[in-house]
């Protein structure tokens, strides 16, 4: 993704004994031990469709998570970011919040069929490049979101020049990274999504495979892909023939349907766009044409759902128009 706010977010939080190495900056409060004791919830994967939104942004008046009233039609509500440097932004917020309005709004989302998770890294990390250890980030980013009693975690990877690097390091990055997520955070207990862009399903573009990589190593232990078809282009994913059938030369075989024809079942394919034109530098669709690319997809047999990026440009009104055609 990317936004996020790092001003905003050394302003606000305070510093503690770092949990584990692989967190070089102080998180606002402490984080368990990975010997601690949690309360174990049952909390089965949601069926699809998918309905994500991110929030990363500060919105004056709103600590956390909005009101569940403003965000109506979503079914997950990803908290941005927990970097290898701690939680910023609407992560760290949650963390400012005390355990009982983390309860009390946990219990308001539930209700509403509102899964909370934190979405980690994002544009601003890069956990390969940077020498981070996928195991102990994999421990230390688990235990936060036990810590805090969220329901899952989103990897929003986006080491571009890990990945660019063709020699498979991102990849088994990603893999050992997502290995022992699972171990922490076990399947049909916890949500464990991934946000990659388009491209990296691309077939042959990438001397380590890129995701088509990462799904066919780890795929069965990830529950679906955020997939953000944004940002890769001014023409990129902008028609629903894009979008869904046929990507541009420049990112061959990344469509919705072209990345299923690869491998990957269309029932962990969600789309991801931009909430408006300002959300990020292309691949912008408006709502009634998003609608009409929804409601072609699931025609064809998708399901997968739809991501948003992010809160507060898009809301309650935002899913309800697309969502209106297909999945009213």
């Amino acid at each position: 993704m990317v936004y996020l706010r790092l001003s905003h977010a050394f302003a606000t939080i305070a510093s503690f004994s770092s949990l584990c190495a692989v967190f070089s900056a102080p998180l606002e409060a402490p984080v368990a031990s990975l010997n601690t004791t949690f309360e174990l919830v049952p909390r089965a994967t949601p069926a699809p469709p998918h309905f994500v939104i991110y929030s990363d942004r500060f919105v004056s008046g709103i600590t956390g998570p909005p009101p569940v009233a403003q965000v109506t039609g979503y079914n997950v509500f990803a908290l941005s970011f927990l970097l290898t440097a701690g939680a910023f932004d609407k992560a760290a917020e949650w963390t400012q919040l005390s355990a009982s309005q983390r309860s009390t709004i946990k219990s308001q989302y539930a209700a509403a069929g509102i899964k909370l998770i934190v979405s980690v890294f994002g544009a601003t990390d890069a956990p390969t490049s940077s020498g981070a250890d996928p195991i102990a980030t994999a421990n230390t980013m688990a235990a936060w979101v036990k810590q805090y009693n969220l329901d899952g975690i989103d990897v929003d990877y986006e080491d571009f020049n890990a990945i660019n690097a063709g020699n498979g390091k991102a990849e088994a990055w990603l893999a050992s990274f997502t290995r022992q997520l699972r171990v922490q955070l076990p399947q049909g207990t916890y949500i464990l999504t991934h946000a990659p862009v388009a491209p990296w399903f691309s077939p042959n573009k990438f001397g380590g495979g890129a995701y088509l990589t990462v799904h066919s190593t780890v795929g069965n232990l990830i529950d679906w892909y955020n997939v953000q078809f944004y940002n890769q282009g001014t023409n990129e994913y902008t028609t629903c023939n894009g979008l869904l059938t046929t990507s541009s030369n420049t990112w061959p075989r990344s469509a919705l349907f072209q990345i299923a024809a690869s491998g990957v079942p269309l029932s962990k394919l969600v789309i991801g766009k931009p909430a408006t034109a300002g959300d990020a530098s292309n691949g912008f669709i408006p709502t009634s044409t998003l609608a009409q690319c929804v409601l072609q997809a699931k025609n064809q047999g998708w399901n997968g759902g739809v991501m948003v990026w992010e809160f507060p440009s898009a809301a309650a009104s935002w899913i309800q128009s697309v969502r209106s055609l297909a999945f009213p």
